[in-house]
């Protein structure tokens, strides 16, 4: 089953692959970053953390504690969060909203066979999102013109990415893969994500139909990457074990995203400023949200 962007299963089994235009690169260092972390709602629990729009609105997906539901929340800049639950949906996610305050998501049918749909949400305009004949799609992404990315599961469980412009779908697939996630897409339609044929990810670059391989150096299980802003400054986590670890990538180098005392740091987006989102793990029952300069 193809999960959504920030819930990759590590499993102890790895996979070789050659790759031609592969960016990888030496130990990378740690970037210094000043943080402001939040918490979630009263009654509320993050699952995960993702985009930040340039108005520094942050987007993901909350539980409810006490009904165990999943509903996607913005949470603006002064700290006023407001959750939301698509349409006899059974959960609901907001990956990305543009600087137009364009909201690009998913949601799970409540209803057998649940499928998964896309979604954009603007002003409380809801307009779903599927990819023509698909089993699943998600929505990841949109830039300022409107642009969208995501993937979908075809009738062969293949899943691909996809960029939507106008109601026309191109195809986002690397060649021999068996899933393809586009996972952010900047306003000169450069897209990041991940494409794997097993349990090994690989980050990539696509533009104008070229992908571009970026690996974290020496990650154990692989690389996904989830934002990229217009200056082309990417981030993404690469994954060890059950951790997923944040990082910077700029001018062909890495730069890990830490927060002290915490057990790990995801990075979920990034705006136009260079302001990045993403998550803390301080324990099990300690999970903050948090913006970031880094340097």
């Amino acid at each position: 089953m193809n999960l959504p962007r920030s819930v990759f299963v590590a499993v102890v089994m790895m996979l070789s692959y050659a790759v031609t235009g592969a960016v990888a690169g030496h130990a990378a260092q740690n970037a210094t970053c000043t943080f402001e972390t939040f918490s979630a709602p009263t009654g509320y629990t993050f699952s995960m953390i993702n985009g930040v729009s340039d108005d520094g609105t942050v987007v993901g997906q909350l539980v409810n504690n006490k009904t165990q539901a999943f509903m996607a929340f913005t949470r603006s800049a002064s700290g006023a969060f407001s959750e939301y639950s698509a349409p006899k949906s059974v959960q609901t996610w907001i990956y990305g909203q543009s600087g137009t305050g364009l909201n690009a998501g998913s949601y799970q049918d409540l209803a057998y066979p649940e499928h998964i749909h896309g979604f954009q949400l603007q002003n409380g305009n809801f307009t779903a999102v599927n990819y023509p004949n698909a089993v699943n799609t998600w929505l990841y992404d949109s830039n300022m013109t409107g642009t969208s990315v995501g993937s979908y599961i075809n009738a062969s469980y293949v899943t691909k990415g996809f960029m939507v412009v106008n109601g026309k779908y191109t195809n986002i697939a690397y060649s021999g893969s068996q899933t393809t996630n586009a996972l952010a897409v900047n306003d000169n339609q450069e897209v990041v994500g991940s494409y794997s044929s097993g349990v090994m990810n690989n980050g990539f670059s696509w533009q104008n139909g070229k992908f571009t391989t970026i690996n974290y150096p020496n990650s154990k299980y692989g690389t996904v990457l989830t934002g990229v802003n217009n200056s082309g400054v990417i981030v993404g986590n690469h994954i060890s074990a059950e951790k997923n670890s944040g990082f910077i990538y700029e001018n062909g180098g890495f730069k890990g995203i830490v927060y002290s005392g915490a057990k790990y740091t995801t990075a979920g987006g990034i705006n136009n400023n260079g302001l990045i989102s993403g998550e803390v793990f301080i324990n099990s029952t300690n999970i903050l949200g948090y913006t970031a300069v880094c340097k």
